[in-house]
């Protein structure tokens, strides 16, 4: 009973609710379009179905053992001294799929302005040998994709590791360029399909608002990119 009645009590909900009774009693267009933007967006059905395409196409979570090839981490920001959480959960999901690879010494790429605290977090998760390869690649993914294309053997295939809410530019990102890649996402909470019981109909989840969130800065931004590449330096 508590985990039925609950969800209704929650601020978002209350909101959610009124904003239904003041639509119906009020019967105005606007209420009417702000209810159905609120319930599209929060809806944790809605979400899911989201949540499931950017996963299965977007960001894989499945890695076979019996991959040869190589690795890609794209930079998460930091000082000399400092890695940001994105970096440590990046480099934490990198070193589990290498430790788990059958390739022989895999060679892994990362593309960062300050390598050493970078390596000195992955170099003691790593269970094999690898051979580490270190460099700037820029100031933005684009930039560093810039560098990737002439960095690296494209005949060679890859596997990026990236947050999953940094995944759909990378995703877009390697296609354009051409790389045999697939793109693995060190996954967090907000990307993670939510509980959907009997209230799931009847409620909005504040994390769904936060899913579309990323998701619009993330494909807003490679969009501009499109928009502005003809015109605009995205090789320095």
């Amino acid at each position: 009973m508590k985990d039925l009645i609950e969800p209704f009590l929650y601020p978002h909900n209350l909101f959610f609710w009124g904003l239904v009774v003041a639509a119906v009693r009020y019967r105005k267009s606007g209420l009417w379009l702000l209810l159905i933007w609120f319930y599209a967006f929060g809806n944790g059905w809605v979400a899911n179905q989201v949540r499931n395409w950017y996963n299965a196409d977007i960001a894989s979570t499945q890695f076979q053992a019996d991959f040869t090839g190589n690795f890609v981490l794209p930079g998460c920001g930091g000082t000399e001294q400092t890695l940001p959480d994105c970096a440590k959960a990046r480099l934490t999901q990198l070193a589990d799929l290498v430790n788990q690879t059958s390739h022989q010494a895999p060679l892994v790429h990362i593309t960062t302005l300050f390598c050493q605290p970078y390596l000195d977090y992955l170099q003691p998760l790593l269970k094999r040998e690898v051979r580490l390869d270190c460099f700037h690649g820029g100031a933005t993914t684009y930039h560093e994709f810039y560098t990737l294309n002439s960095r690296l053997d494209h005949k060679v295939p890859l596997w990026f590791v990236t947050s999953d809410y940094h995944a759909y530019r990378v995703h877009q990102l390697a296609m354009q360029y051409g790389f045999a890649a697939k793109v693995y996402a060190a996954q967090s909470s907000t990307f993670k399909p939510v509980n959907c019981g009997a209230t799931c109909f009847l409620t909005v989840n504040l994390s769904n608002f936060d899913l579309f969130a990323k998701l619009t800065a993330e494909i807003s931004s490679f969009y501009v990119y499109k928009l502005t590449q003809r015109f605009t330096d995205w090789s320095k």
